[in-house]
């Protein structure tokens, strides 16, 4: 049983993270004229260093993936077949396991 929710977790971050890696592209110029709107690069003030490097995004974006689907099911008009209450507490152990994961990087 447990094997089964570590499982379904694991699946569900790794379908959360696909999703989100798909959905997030980067705009592209699509004509020449566009691209020479843009001014010569102006110098930037530098930013403090621990806004220049977002540690673990991946982690951090999977973490809120997990609290929209928490919330999804939590006021969802059914219960999935009897899976609702279990996805719960699988969410609910990753998250913990995240945010474990993100206490010993320090």
């Amino acid at each position: 049983m447990k094997f089964k929710i570590l499982s379904l977790s694991g699946l569900v971050i790794l379908a959360l993270a696909l999703c989100a890696s798909v959905t997030t592209t980067t705009a592209s110029p699509k004509s020449p004229a566009a691209s020479a709107a843009v001014p010569a690069a102006v110098p930037q003030p530098a930013a403090a260093p621990a806004a220049q490097r977002d540690a673990h995004p991946e982690i951090r974006e999977a973490i809120e993936s997990l609290r929209r689907a928490k919330d999804h099911l939590e006021h969802a008009a059914h219960d999935f077949g009897g899976h609702r209450v279990e996805a719960i507490k699988a969410i609910d152990e990753s998250l913990r396991q995240l945010n474990d994961c993100l206490k010993f990087d320090k």
